[in-house]
C-alpha cells in the first residue's frame, strides 16, 4: 500500500534544459530518500513532465526507478496531451517496475465527462494491475475532474486506488476525499487538514528540495510544522518554481544544474540574490 510523504521530484536536465542529466538521478533520489520521504512522484508538474517528449519521459522514468532501488516508492506521472501517449507511458511504467501511475486531465481542451472517462480508463487499463491514481489539478489542466467521473472509474477500473489532489483552497480539495480511495494532498498548507480528513499522505513540490520538512509534517502534522512548510512554499512561489527548487536543491548539496526545459526559464542573477532560504 502506498501512503505517506511523497516528493514531487525535479527532473535533472542539462544543456540549457534540452537533455536529461542522467548522472544526477541517483544522487538526487538518494537525497530525497535520506530526507525521509516514502516515495516520489516522477515527471509531474514539478518535474516538467508535460514538456518532455515520450522517449525522454520513458528514459527518465527508468532512471528514477533504477535510482530508487526499493529505497522509496516511485509513482510515475504519465499524463500527456493525447490518450495514445498517456497509455504508452502508463504501460511503460508498469513494465519497468514502477509502484504506481498517476495521470492528470489533458490540458488545453476542456474535456467533458465522457471524454475524460474514456481517457482515464485507457490509461488505467494500460498499466493494470499497477495502482492507478487520478491527478486532479484544475489550475494546470484548466478544468476539474468531475466527481461523477471518479465514481464511474471506480466501477470500471479495478486498479483505481485514489487521487493526487493539488487544488486549493480547502473547499476545492475536500470533495475528493472519497471513502475507499487513497487521496494525496498537493498543497502544503492543506496537508494537516487533509490528513485529519482521512488523506493517505501528501505529494509535495516543496519536498523536491526540502524532503525532511514535508516528511516530518506528514508524520507529525502540527500547526508549527504546517506554518514552516507554508512559509517556505510562499517564499519559493515568488520565483519560477521549478527553477527555484533546482537552485535550492543545489545549495543543499544535490549536484543538479539550474537548467529547465523551455519555455520555462532559469532564475535571473537578481532572483538568485533574493532567494534567502535555510
Amino acid at each position: 500500500m502506498i501512503r505517506g510523504a511523497f516528493a514531487a521530484a525535479l527532473t535533472p536536465l542539462r544543456d540549457g534544459g534540452s537533455a536529461l542529466d542522467e548522472g544526477v538521478f541517483e544522487p538526487y533520489v538518494g537525497f530525497l530518500a535520506d530526507g525521509g520521504v516514502d516515495g516520489i512522484l516522477a515527471l509531474g508538474t514539478t518535474g516538467e513532465g508535460i514538456l518532455l517528449d515520450v522517449a525522454e519521459r520513458r528514459r527518465a522514468a527508468e532512471l528514477f526507478v533504477e535510482a530508487a532501488a526499493g529505497r522509496v516508492a516511485v509513482a510515475v506521472h504519465c499524463g500527456a496531451q493525447t490518450t495514445a501517449d498517456t497509455a504508452t507511458l502508463a504501460a511503460h511504467a508498469a513494465l519497468i517496475g514502477a509502484d504506481a501511475v498517476a495521470v492528470i486531465a489533458p490540458p488545453y481542451f476542456p474535456l467533458d465527462g465522457a471524454a475524460l472517462e474514456s481517457h482515464f480508463l485507457a490509461a488505467a487499463a494500460a498499466c493494470a494491475p499497477l495502482p492507478f491514481y487520478v491527478y486532479e489539478f484544475e489550475a494546470r489542466s484548466g478544468y476539474a475532474v468531475p466527481l461523477a467521473v471518479v465514481e464511474r472509474l471506480r466501477e470500471q477500473a479495478p486498479n483505481l486506488r485514489g487521487l493526487k489532489v493539488s487544488d486549493k483552497p480547502w473547499e476545492k480539495a475536500e470533495p475528493y476525499l472519497l471513502e475507499g480511495l487513497d487521496v494525496f494532498i498537493g498543497a502544503e498548507s492543506l496537508v494537516a487538514r487533509g490528513l485529519e480528513g482521512g488523506a493517505a499522505g501528501a505529494v509535495s513540490g516543496l519536498a523536491a528540495a526540502y524532503p525532511e520538512i514535508v516528511s516530518e509534517l506528514v508524520r507529525e502534522p502540527t500547526e508549527a510544522r504546517s506554518e514552516e512548510a507554508d512559509r517556505l512554499r510562499v517564499e519559493l512561489d515568488r520565483f519560477p518554481f521549478q527553477a527555484a527548487l533546482k537552485v535550492v536543491a543545489a545549495r543543499r548539496g544535490v549536484p543538479i544544474r539550474p537548467d529547465v526545459r523551455p519555455p520555462l526559464r532559469r532564475l535571473t542573477p537578481e532572483e538568485l540574490e533574493r532567494i534567502r532560504l535555510p
